[in-house]
């Protein structure tokens, strides 16, 4: 461990930044004057370019003005430097994504993509270095220059990438010094999660205009994805969602078509289990009759500490499969995961300039989309999905959900399967698709593919209450319209997971003695909820008493074993007795009146929308103003999801992930779209777009998106190019 300075880091950080400005400013301007940004009425810029690489430069740049830290952080962490700008805590998280993150190797790749691409990763570069240019007032947490292949670091767009599977703690106990241990990291649940994200498609014999429909509704994190249109003389007119910092829109629509990702577990990761010796000084494991050795790699991450910045070096090893990331027993643990940055970068730019659905299917060959399903619509009329697109072939006598014996080359990946032999569908006779990150199979409800017909592996995908709704909603669609597919089937109430659960609870309560206790204290809620519609709202008081009584109920089971295919809410209405039922709806009402006076209070008072500050990790007050809102917990199956707790300084719950930018599109002659983010496009609290579509948020109401370039002029507050003054 040695100890840099960080003042000698800075100057020379500063000295590199000054000399790349002055030899790349006229390259920059170039870029700029062929560029034009026009801000419509919510802020949302419209990016124009002679060439994509233009759009590219102005799109980043446009990014950069709404919310450099987002694009900046998005970056550190994918480049494993989080521990560079908050400490230690964060040692362990970078090591996960340096296993894979080697700058020298991403360099060379940048330097062997195509020219095309290149130039695309250039002018990304360029946009975020020329704001910096301009903008000397921004300070950069780290990255003063950013540099092209840094592009590549970050090329899929999803809300949690495959590397994030791997265990921070397990590579703390693996590779960690014993100072380290004291290091815990919370790790995402991935059986519960993801927990939202939904997409519709709609064939034009269901709507009323004979057009094909598409809902785009993912469920993130608020604020992880901005508003953007892109547009270029090369054929690129793409709007959408782009998470932030990069420079393709990640679920979006042109006037041809429309893609919408949705979180699946198609299974595109395995872990193997290794024997291990060490033989002439040389750690090997075994590998049929033979012994491998390691590739042993030497990482290097650095940390923060006071005002040093302090290095850690770690051996990494890795096998054929990949890096080694944890030990079980005596084994060790390694995973096989993808890594192809440059072709995954390049299906995700490619997929907004396809043109139809033969173009669409051709770009997803290039199998990098991992972590994601599909649903698509077009102006033809198509409508389709694809069960993710790169799903390795497996020997399926295997346990495949569990780690398997990687001595056994017999576990080896056998290359990918085509697209077709995955759980894909292509125009249903039934006129729809749904996928709410719920049973692929029962995407088409009782028209939809067969479990027997794939290998276990393809999808180890279970029904949630949102999938059961979805099916239940859009089984009875009829000549509907783009206003309709919002109001009717994203925005439908129904929280379907109590569909059984509030009956088997008041079937328990009329089964207590005359005499207990419980009758008395728990009658009129009981009441409340036995004339419940299962609609979830703001005037609600039964949607209260089930959410409270809901978390009760999940706090009972965490610990009760249950088959891995099997339905929560089937499993909580069965595993749990009338007495554990009771006894935490009791709990419900308790908490309740605990924290707002009474068990009698409606949704809306407890459920709330709240934008004052732009931290990434959000803070909240009770004392200040905020919204009610009446959607819910996507886990409930509110289709228009809306994730809230309480915090250790509040009472109310505040809302932090679900609903975030949601869009309907309808493809016909001229595509239309309506459009919602939840807050606003800009981060910068004193920006009228921080909070002008806050309240339509709270009411599910959307705008129009201005796609043309007469409704963009007809609608613009701000006409400028890059470097001048919006």
């Amino acid at each position: 461990m040695r100890k840099i300075l960080y003042f000698l880091q800075l100057i020379a950080l500063i000295f590199s930044h000054s000399v790349f400005a002055q030899t790349d400013l006229s390259i920059w301007e170039s870029y700029a004057s062929r560029t034009e940004i026009i801000r419509d009425q919510w802020g949302v810029p419209h990016i124009y370019g002679k060439t994509d690489a233009d759009a590219v430069f102005g799109m980043i740049y446009a990014q950069c003005e709404d919310d450099f830290n987002r694009v900046e952080t998005n970056y550190i962490n994918a480049m494993g430097r989080m521990a560079e700008v908050e400490g230690i805590s964060q040692l362990y998280i970078d090591l996960r994504m340096k296993l894979y993150i080697d700058p020298e190797v991403v360099k060379e790749e940048y330097q062997n993509s195509p020219q095309w691409l290149k130039s695309l990763m250039d002018a990304w570069a360029a946009g975020i270095n020329y704001f910096l240019h301009t903008h000397p007032e921004v300070q950069p947490k780290l990255i003063s220059q950013f540099e092209p292949w840094m592009a590549l670091t970050f090329s899929e767009g999803s809300i949690g990438g495959d590397i994030e599977t791997i265990s921070a703690n397990g590579l703390k106990s693996f590779y960690g010094e014993k100072s380290h241990q004291l290091l815990s990291y919370t790790e995402r649940d991935w059986e519960e999660d993801p927990r939202g994200s939904n997409g519709f498609a709609i064939a034009p014999k269901l709507t009323k205009s004979g057009n094909a429909m598409l809902m785009i509704n993912p469920h993130t994190s608020f604020y992880f994805r901005p508003e953007v249109h892109m547009v270029s003389e090369e054929g690129l007119n793409a709007y959408g969602a782009v998470t932030w910092g990069q420079f393709f829109i990640y679920q979006g629509f042109s006037e041809y078509n429309g893609w919408m990702h949705t979180s699946a577990k198609a299974d595109a990761i395995d872990h193997y289990a290794l024997t291990v010796e060490k033989r002439k000084g040389k750690y090997h494991y075994k590998f049929g009759k033979n012994w491998r050795p390691f590739t042993e790699k030497k990482i290097t991450v650095k940390y923060k500490e006071g005002n040093e910045l302090l290095e850690q070096e770690f051996t990494a090893f890795y096998s054929h499969h990949g890096p080694v990331i944890r030990s079980e027993d005596d084994k060790w643990i390694a995973i096989a995961l993808m890594v192809e940055r440059e072709k995954a970068l390049t299906q995700s730019y490619k997929r907004t300039k396809t043109k139809n659905h033969e173009e669409f299917k051709a770009n997803t060959n290039l199998k990098t989309n991992s972590s994601n399903s599909t649903v698509y619509a077009d102006k033809d009329g198509t409508i389709a999905y694809y069960h993710g697109n790169f799903i390795p072939k497996r020997d399926p006598q295997f346990d495949w959900r569990n780690v398997v014996d990687g001595s056994n080359p017999a576990t080896d990946w056998q290359g990918l399967h085509e697209i077709e032999e995955i759980i894909y569908i292509e125009n249903p006779s039934n006129g729809w698709i749904q996928h709410c990150n719920s049973d692929p199979f029962n995407a088409l409800g009782k028209d939809s593919p067969k479990r027997t017909d794939y290998p276990a592996y393809v999808a180890w995908d279970v029904e949630n209450a949102r999938g059961i709704n979805a099916v239940r909603i859009l089984s009875d669609v009829k000549e509907l319209t783009l206003e309709q597919l919002i109001r009717d089937v994203a925005y439908e109430p129904t929280l379907m997971a109590f569909e059984r659960l509030v009956p088997s609870l008041i079937k328990a309560y009329h089964e207590l003695p005359t005499h207990d206790t419980k009758k008395s204290k728990l009658k009129d809620p009981i009441d409340i909820l036995s004339e419940w519609d299962l609609k979830t709202g703001v005037s609600s008081v039964g949607t209260s008493l089930a959410v409270f009584w809901g978390n009760q109920l999940m706090a009972s089971i965490r610990n009760k074993e249950r088959a891995w295919d099997t339905y929560i809410f089937d499993f909580i209405t069965e595993a749990l007795s009338n007495e554990e039922k009771l006894e935490a709806f009791e709990q419900a009402i308790d908490k309740l009146v605990d924290d707002f006076g009474t068990w009698n209070t409606p949704w809306g008072e407890i459920n709330r929308f709240q934008r004052v500050t732009n931290d990434i990790q959000g803070k909240f007050y009770d004392e200040l103003p905020s919204l009610p809102i009446g959607y819910n917990a996507s886990v409930w199956g509110s289709l228009a999801a809306y994730g809230s707790r309480a915090y250790p300084n509040t009472k109310k719950w505040y809302g932090n992930v679900g609903n975030s930018f949601v869009a309907a599109v309808e493809f016909g002659e001229k595509v239309r779209a309506k459009s919602l983010l939840a807050g606003g496009q800009s981060g910068n609290p004193f920006s009228p777009h921080f909070v002008d579509q806050a309240e339509m948020y709270s009411k599910g109401e959307f705008k129009e998106v201005n796609y043309y370039r007469e409704d963009v002029l007809n609608h613009a507050r701000a006409r400028y190019r890059p470097g001048e003054s919006e």
